[in-house]
């Protein structure tokens, strides 16, 4: 595991009986056909000469063409196991096949040793072509209406989440998972080499967004029900300002003020609401 390997490069050599008998099965069929191919011309001369019956001129076709048919589906296979009809003869049959690596990239995984019989249905190796790692997001389905393909996001790892790698969206999943959410797989705009495939990673993504007033977090007080925040006035005095809140992100706040309002332009409190909430209700006391 972590070897590079080359696209063609040889990763295994693999041994086994039915690959002597399929080569034998493909020269025995390959010896008779040229038998089938002068019958069948035979008997089609006898036929159109009316010196045999066209039932065996049928028969001689059928074997012929089936004879045909099997050397097509025996060529089939043993390209399959990556052995070449060039290369095999009366004098020559293979006794093992290469294992060839179909891209070039790092070995991540190695289930077999030398020795080792292997099913057809066994994975020998995984390999990880590192100039095509996707990002694969986990996104709940409330969230799946503000995203489409082509659209921009940075992913970071929890080990360093202040360095940021931007990347798109290529493909969204159509189908919600048991847990609420989807699949969501992302194209690294930049792969950087650090980032190891099966890394847990957290993203951000750029949606439509929209100009708002916003405050931070602490500057907005939960009080009997209500929301409110403190508009800082002259004289080191405050009054409290009851208000509606919308999204919250990255630590700040929406804050909806009424069309009419003015305080757009007002200051407000950012630190401290919350002390300033207990002073007062202090002082009611």
């Amino acid at each position: 595991p972590g070897m590079h390997v080359n696209k063609g490069q040889v990763i295994a050599v693999m041994q086994d009986q039915q690959y002597i008998q399929l080569q034998q099965d493909y020269l025995t069929a390959m010896a008779r056909i040229g038998y089938l191919e002068n019958e069948f011309k035979r008997q089609k001369e006898l036929s159109q000469s009316q010196a045999s019956s066209d039932k065996l001129f049928q028969l001689s076709e059928v074997d012929y063409r089936s004879q045909r048919v099997l050397i097509t589906a025996l060529e089939a296979k043993l390209d399959l196991v990556g052995i070449s009809t060039d290369k095999i003869s009366e004098t020559n049959i293979l006794k093992s096949i290469n294992i060839l690596s179909p891209i070039s990239g790092y070995v991540s995984k190695v289930n077999v040793n030398i020795g080792k019989y292997v099913s057809s249905t066994e994975v020998l190796f995984e390999l990880i072509n590192p100039t095509d790692v996707h990002l694969n997001l986990k996104v709940f389905e409330k969230s799946l209406d503000k995203l489409f393909i082509g659209q921009h996001l940075v992913t970071y790892t929890n080990n360093y989440p202040d360095k940021k790698y931007p990347c798109e969206i290529i493909l969204i999943g159509k189908e919600i998972s048991t847990e609420g959410n989807t699949e969501v797989h992302c194209h690294f705009e930049v792969y950087d080499k650090s980032l190891v495939p099966g890394t847990y990673m957290n993203a951000e993504i750029e949606v439509k967004n929209k100009k708002t007033i916003s405050l931070p977090a602490d500057a907005v007080v939960r009080f009997e029900g209500k929301q409110y925040i403190y508009q800082s006035l002259e004289g080191n005095k405050f009054e409290m300002i009851e208000v509606a809140v919308g999204e919250s992100e990255n630590g700040f706040t929406e804050i909806i003020l009424p069309a009419s309002s003015s305080l757009g332009s007002a200051n407000f409190v950012t630190k401290g609401a919350y002390s300033l909430l207990m002073t007062m209700k202090n002082k009611a006391e």
